[in-house]
């Protein structure tokens, strides 16, 4: 009796592993017939996923010591606890108006914690139990995908709105090449439409970034060498070449 109790522990601290992908084959299916019958881990792999979202589109500012260690020690040993900071980074502000002051850098540091949280990121994708396993499969690697760029020692963001709530968010990484790239408040386009992601370099020439999916974090590249910002435009389904409206919201990224 005493084994199979530290056998349930043992699989209850699969969790954060489990969202990484850093199971081996045994151990993965072993914990995915227990997710399924447990309740509690089931709900903590939700509650986890929406922490790091949570702080995946907040400011990165550095985060309290307290909070730090906190989820440090959440991700290695116990359920995490639910962060209570609000965002602190979003400002509201006019399209066309006066852009940041050229002192302040447009990327900083990525909190350690949201790194940290970032590894239990796996629902991301608001991935559910009765999916089926291939599904749940290529949903876990793009959130793997996603995690490994926001735990990245030197990630870094930054990102805006307008007064109508419309934004871009980005969290970038030099040494994984690899930016994740988050809309809000587009809302869904008219029918037979699509909303594009572009990258515009010194010049102004766009490069298509693809199509997004709603408010769906996206994983791009190219952003640290030659894209001096972002812009979202509305496309015929399908997509285009080339811009054929003017942009819905943009981001300056140098």
């Amino acid at each position: 009796m005493p084994g199979r109790g530290g056998m349930r522990r043992d699989l209850h601290s699969l969790a954060a592993p489990y969202a990484l992908n850093a199971l081996d084959a045994r151990e993965r299916r072993r914990f995915e017939r227990h997710l399924r019958r447990c309740e509690r881990c089931a709900g903590e792999v939700r509650a986890l996923a929406e922490d790091a979202v949570r702080l995946a589109w907040s400011a990165a500012a550095p985060a309290p010591p307290a909070l730090r260690e906190r989820v440090l020690t959440a991700v290695r040993t116990t359920p995490q606890e639910t962060p209570r900071q609000e965002a602190a980074w979003q400002r509201t502000r006019a399209r066309g108006t006066e852009r940041p002051p050229r002192a302040r850098a447009l990327f900083v540091p990525f909190a350690t914690a949201t790194a940290a949280a970032a590894l239990v990121v796996a629902a991301l994708f608001g991935v559910q139990l009765d999916r089926t396993q291939d599904r749940l499969d290529r949903e876990r690697a793009a959130a793997s995908e996603i995690a490994h760029v926001l735990a990245a020692p030197d990630a870094r963001s930054t990102g805006q709105q307008d007064v109508r709530g419309r934004g871009i968010n980005v969290v970038a990484s030099a040494s994984q090449d690899r930016a994740v790239v988050t809309v809000t408040g587009l809302g869904t386009p008219p029918d037979d439409r699509v909303h594009q992601l572009w990258a515009m370099d010194k010049t102004g020439s766009p490069r298509s970034l693809g199509l997004l999916d709603g408010d769906t974090p996206k994983v791009v590249g190219g952003l640290n060498t030659s894209a001096t910002s972002l812009a979202v435009t509305t496309e015929p389904a399908g997509g285009s070449h080339q811009p054929t409206s003017a942009p819905l919201v943009q981001l300056a990224l140098k």
